[in-house]
């Protein structure tokens, strides 16, 4: 069964409520609460933010122009669009302005997609070739793409649930760890059984383009032998969906970038935000910083992976969630009956 419906039927009855989930996946649910109120939850979203707010999250240009308005260090970047779409809205921003943008930039940059998630297709490329066989394989599937200055820091994402920050965890991309013995193909079948072993999902793809390009810029293959202790990346996003690696500092966030993340929170109109940040070191006082992205439906199914310590707080978010949506309703009836 899904995480997040396994937590909310633990939770739904310490407050009263009753949960009804699809029989056939579980991904799905209605929610009544004590009180009569209602609510539905689909996979890891539950109508906790406004539908306008999460929709404007959902898109990286839109969220990131926003974010920018209000003064916070974002990434640096340009949308771009399919030829369709450039017929359609009058634009001249098509992939081949795309790769103007990225020379003006310098290489290497970030070419992601503008409306997918999990981190597919988010690429490092770093020269005009790469450049195309990525944007085509991403206007394939959908209309438009981002084309972004490269960052180098630590990345880090902040789960936030209204005036407070419940889990912060640092993302590790993809890797493997040489035994001496094992070749990298070998190693990655080890990290997938690993991954499964603790609960995670078949989430690591050996024929990903973009893991055989990051092998031949080390001068690796599939078949090379990894010194022992050697650490050999094979992604460059950071994504625990992708088969990244999370480590846990909830504990030793600083709090300026605490503040950061309710601050960013509060001014996109969400309640509930999943804020991905690039930063030398999160525990320390915050002197530099660039916004990735934000999200307003977090998935932590690999977060909680991680540990016992770790699934408690991902249940004491949905706790909190349940709550909100509860007390809510309520108070939307009240202002109902003054009106």
């Amino acid at each position: 069964m899904p995480l997040v419906t396994s937590i909310i039927q633990k939770i739904a009855p310490q407050i009263g409520a009753v949960v009804i989930v699809d029989p056939e996946y579980a991904f799905v649910g209605h929610i009544t609460f004590k009180n009569g109120n209602k609510a539905c939850f689909s996979h890891s979203k539950l109508n906790i933010n406004g539908f306008g707010s999460a929709e404007i999250a959902k898109d990286k240009a839109y969220s990131n122009f926003f974010l920018n308005h209000f003064g916070y260090k974002v990434t640096e970047g340009q949308t771009f669009f399919s030829n369709k779409l450039c017929k359609k809205i009058d634009s001249e921003r098509n992939i081949d302005a795309g790769f103007d943008y990225a020379k003006e930039l310098g290489f290497p940059v970030i070419v992601k997609p503008i409306n997918l998630s999990q981190g597919r297709f988010v690429t490092k490329v770093y020269n005009k070739t790469e450049y195309y066989q990525v944007a085509k394989k991403i206007l394939r599937i959908t209309p438009g793409l981002i084309v972004e200055r490269f960052y180098l820091g630590n990345d880090y994402r902040i789960v936030v649930m209204d005036d407070e920050v419940l889990a912060v965890y640092q993302r590790i991309p993809l890797c493997v760890v040489g035994d001496g013995k094992s070749t990298v193909l070998e190693l990655l079948q080890q990290k997938e059984e690993y991954l499964l072993a603790i609960g995670r999902k078949k989430n690591i793809d050996a024929d990903d383009f973009r893991i055989k390009r990051k092998l031949n810029r080390q001068k690796l293959k599939f078949d090379s032998v990894i010194p022992k202790n050697v650490i050999v990346y094979l992604l460059d996003n950071a994504n625990l969906s992708s088969g990244g690696d999370g480590v846990d500092i909830t504990e030793s966030i600083h709090p300026d970038f605490q503040k950061l993340a309710i601050n960013v929170t509060k001014d996109m109109g969400l309640r509930l935000s999943g804020l991905d940040i690039i930063t030398d070191d999160i525990t320390m006082p915050m002197n530099n910083y660039v916004i990735i992205e934000i999200n307003g439906s977090p998935g932590l199914t690999n977060y909680a992976s991680i540990g016992d310590a770790q699934v408690q707080r991902v249940e004491n978010l949905y706790f909190k969630i349940l709550k909100a949506l509860e007390n809510e309703q309520i108070h939307s009836k009240v202002l109902s009956a003054e009106c």
